[in-house]
C-alpha cells in the first residue's frame, strides 16, 4: 500500500514528536503492508511555517534514519497544504509541495469555516494543471450542509481524500457515515492515514483496507489504497488512473451543462 498523507517528519508541526515517534509510526505502517509514505507537513503561514526546501531536507533525513532502522519504507515528500489565494505560486516558487513533484497535490480547507472562494481557489489550480486532492472533507463540519459543493468539485475534477481511521469510527459516527456515503456515491479517490502519533491517530492502513473490502469490494479497495497512490507518486494523467465506481444513487442535482463540466471536459486527458 501507499499513504499519501501522512505528519510523520519530527518536530514541524502537530504529528511526530521526535525521531523515536517517525520511526515507531513507519514500523507500524510497514508491518500493515505500507511500503511508501507520503511525508506531508502542515504547510500553513503563521501557524506551521514548513517550506518546501526544508521538507526536502528533513525527508531525505528522515529516510537514512529509517534505512539505519531496517524498515523498508520508501518516503517522498509533499504537504498538507492550507488553501490560500496564492497558492498556485507557491507551489510553481517551491515553496509548497505537491506530492512526490507530482501534478497532484493535497489541499486542507478549514474545519469549520467554509471559504468564501473555494471553488474558486481549485479553479485556479485546476487551470494551472494541478490536480487539487481535498483532504478528510469527512471530517469537516459544514459537510452536512456543502456537501452539493463538494460533488461540484469532483466534477470538475478536484479529486477526494477520506481517513483511513474514519472508515474504521475512530473520529466518531459522524465521520464514519460521511466516509461511507461518499465511498457509496463514488466520491473517493484514495485512502490514507492522516496518521499523527504511533498511539493516538495511529497509522491504520492495514485495517482501513479490511473495511474497505467490504464496503466497496477488493478491486476498488486496492484501487483506494495503492493503484490511485502509485499513479500519483508516478505523475500520471487523470485518465490513465481507474475512475471511482458509479454512484449506487444517481446525482441528479447538480448538472453538467456549468462552468465546472466545462472544466472537467477540458481538462480530462492531462
Amino acid at each position: 500500500m501507499i499513504d499519501l498523507h501522512c505528519h510523520l517528519l519530527p518536530g514541524c508541526d502537530d504529528g511526530a514528536e521526535d525521531l523515536e515517534q517517525s520511526i515507531e509510526m513507519a514500523r507500524l505502517s510497514a508491518s500493515q503492508g505500507v511500503t511508501v509514505m507520503a511525508c506531508t507537513p502542515h504547510i500553513f503561514p503563521g501557524v506551521y511555517d514548513n517550506r518546501g526546501p526544508d521538507i526536502r531536507k528533513r525527508t531525505a533525513w528522515l529516510q537514512a534514519r529509517i534505512d539505519d532502522a531496517g524498515i523498508p519504507m520508501r518516503l517522498v515528500t509533499g504537504g498538507d497544504v492550507h488553501v490560500a489565494p496564492d497558492l498556485v505560486a507557491k507551489l510553481k516558487a517551491g515553496e509548497a509541495l505537491a506530492l512526490n513533484d507530482s501534478r497532484y497535490v493535497l489541499v486542507e480547507p478549514p474545519h469549520h469555516i467554509l471559504p468564501p472562494n473555494m471553488e474558486g481557489l481549485f479553479f485556479n489550480l485546476l487551470s494551472a494543471r494541478y490536480v487539487p486532492i481535498l483532504t478528510h472533507p469527512e471530517r469537516m463540519s459544514w459537510i452536512d450542509r456543502d456537501y452539493d459543493l463538494l460533488v461540484r468539485l469532483v466534477k470538475s475534477g478536484v479529486w477526494m481524500q477520506i481517513t483511513a481511521g474514519a472508515i474504521l469510527g475512530k473520529f466518531g459516527s459522524r465521520a464514519k457515515y460521511w466516509s461511507e456515503r461518499m465511498l457509496d456515491d463514488g466520491m473517493v479517490h484514495i485512502v490514507a492515514s492522516d496518521a499523527h502519533g504511533p498511539v493516538a491517530r495511529a497509522p491504520l492502513m492495514g485495517e482501513a483496507r479490511e473495511a474497505l473490502n467490504g464496503l466497496v469490494g477488493e478491486e476498488e479497495a486496492m484501487n483506494l489504497v495503492l493503484v490511485r497512490p502509485r499513479a500519483i507518486i508516478d505523475n500520471l494523467a487523470v485518465a490513465m488512473t481507474p475512475p471511482p465506481p458509479e454512484p449506487s444513487v444517481k446525482q441528479t442535482a447538480i448538472e453538467d451543462a456549468t462552468v465546472w463540466g466545462r472544466v472537467a471536459r477540458y481538462f480530462g486527458a492531462r
